[in-house]
C-alpha cells in the first residue's frame, strides 16, 4: 500500500528599509519582535564591531529601553570568507546558543555581512530545528542579494556553499547607516548584484543604475540606499514569486555569472571578493552571449560599458591558470556548477537588457574566446 499526501508551509518574509535602527526614535525592531516577552541573543561580525566600537553599547541601550526585550547575550563573530571555511564557526555559535538556553521561540540577531549571516544563520537553523533569524545586513552586497535570501550554508572540503540549508528569517532589516561606512572596493563588491539583479529582470533599473554610476562611484547616501532597496526588493519578488523558493529545479537566474565566479574566487585565492569575482563572471558570459549568438553587440557593449563606469576591474590572472591537460580551469566552475544544481546544467544567458533564458549547454572554445577577449582588452 502506497499513500502520498501533500502539504505546504506559508512564510511571511519581512523586509524593513530604515536608517539608525538602534537610535532611541526607532521602533521598526521593536515592531517586529511584538508585544510579547522576547529573549534575543546578538551576533556581530567582527569586522564591523572594530569599525564601528558604539554598535553594542547602542544595542544595549537600545534593549534598556524595552523592558519586554531580554539581551541574553552578544557573541563577536570573525567576519569575511574566513569565518565560512569551514563549520567551525558554526560550532561555535551553537555553544553560545545552548549556554544562553535559548529556545526555538527565541531570536537570534545577526549584524555583519553576507558571510557571517550564512554561517551564523546556518547554526541558527540547526539549533532546534530552527531558530528565529532577525538579518541586519551590513554590506551593501548583503543589503541588496544575500541578506534577503532563504539560504545559509558554508563551505567544507573546499567545496564553496557545500552544507547549508533554506531557512527563511524572520526578518530583514536594511539600515542604510551601515553604508556610510563602507569602502569603495566594497561598495563595488555589492554594485555587482544589483548590476545583475537589473541585467537580467529590470531593464528599466538598468538605466536607472547607468544614470547613478557617477553618485555610486561617489558614494553618495541616496544613491547607494536606492540601489541596495530596487535590487532588494527584485530579489525578494524572485525569491516569492518564481515558484521555486526552495531552488528544487535547476533554473536559477540570480546565479548569472555564478558559475565561473565561484570558481574564480577559489583559484584566486579569495583575493577576489564574490561580487568582483561576479562582476568578471558576469563580463566572460556577456562575451560568450555574443559568441552564440543570444545576445547583441550593442547590448553586450552597453553593459561592459556601466560595469567599467562602476569601476570594476574585469580581468584576473587565475582566468588563464590550466590543468596539466591544458584545459582552463575555469572550466571546472560548469562542472561544478551542475554538480551543485544537480541534473542537466542550466545556466542563465542573457539575450537582452532585462531578460534571460536557460541555456543547458557551453562549448570550452566559446569560455576560450571570451578569456582571451578579456585578456585582449583589460
Amino acid at each position: 500500500m502506497k499513500i502520498t499526501r501533500k502539504f505546504s508551509v506559508d512564510y511571511d518574509h519581512r523586509l524593513v528599509f530604515t536608517r539608525d535602527v538602534f537610535s532611541p526614535a526607532n521602533e521598526e525592531l521593536a515592531q517586529l519582535l511584538g508585544e510579547v516577552p522576547a529573549r534575543l541573543f546578538a551576533f556581530i561580525d567582527s569586522g564591523l564591531a572594530e569599525a564601528d566600537p558604539e554598535l553594542k553599547n547602542r544595542l544595549a541601550q537600545w534593549v534598556a529601553r524595552h523592558p519586554s526585550i531580554k539581551l541574553e547575550g552578544i557573541c563577536i563573530v570573525p567576519g569575511g570568507e574566513a569565518c565560512k571555511r569551514d563549520l567551525g564557526v558554526v560550532t561555535e555559535c551553537l555553544q553560545k546558543l545552548l549556554a544562553a538556553k535559548l529556545c526555538r521561540h527565541s531570536f537570534a540577531l545577526i549584524i555583519g555581512g553576507g558571510a557571517v549571516l550564512d554561517s551564523v544563520g546556518l547554526a541558527c537553523s540547526l539549533f532546534h530545528r530552527g531558530l528565529n533569524q532577525i538579518r541586519l545586513p551590513s554590506t551593501l552586497l548583503s543589503q541588496d542579494d544575500s541578506g534577503v535570501g532563504v539560504k545559509n550554508a558554508v563551505n567544507l572540503f573546499g567545496v564553496k556553499n557545500l552544507v547549508g540549508s533554506f531557512s527563511p528569517p524572520w526578518a530583514v532589516i536594511n539600515d542604510a547607516a551601515f553604508l556610510d561606512h563602507l569602502g569603495p572596493r566594497q561598495i563595488r563588491a555589492g554594485a555587482a548584484e544589483a548590476f545583475k539583479v537589473a541585467l537580467i529582470k529590470d531593464a528599466d533599473f538598468f538605466g536607472r543604475l547607468e544614470e547613478l554610476a557617477p553618485q555610486i562611484v561617489e558614494q553618495r547616501p541616496l544613491a547607494l540606499e536606492e540601489l541596495a532597496r530596487r535590487a532588494a526588493i527584485l530579489h525578494m519578488d524572485h525569491i516569492c514569486f518564481n515558484g521555486d523558493p526552495f531552488e528544487k529545479g535547476s533554473s536559477r537566474p540570480l546565479d548569472f555569472g555564478h558559475w565561473s565566479a565561484h570558481c574564480l574566487e577559489v583559484l584566486s585565492d579569495h583575493a577576489l571578493l564574490h561580487g568582483e569575482a561576479v562582476a568578471i563572471g558576469m563580463a566572460i558570459d556577456l562575451h560568450i552571449a555574443v559568441d552564440l549568438g543570444l545576445l547583441t553587440l550593442h547590448d553586450r557593449n552597453r553593459a561592459l560599458k556601466l560595469l567599467g563606469d562602476l569601476g570594476y576591474q574585469l580581468w584576473h590572472p587565475a582566468l588563464t591558470f590550466r590543468d596539466a591537460n591544458g584545459k582552463l580551469k575555469i572550466l571546472k566552475g560548469l562542472s561544478d556548477f551542475q554538480e551543485h544544481l544537480g541534473g542537466q546544467l542550466t545556466v542563465a544567458m542573457p539575450i537582452a537588457i532585462g531578460h534571460v533564458i536557460d541555456i543547458h549547454e557551453i562549448p570550452a572554445d566559446a569560455v576560450e574566446r571570451a578569456v582571451a577577449a578579456l585578456a585582449a582588452k583589460y
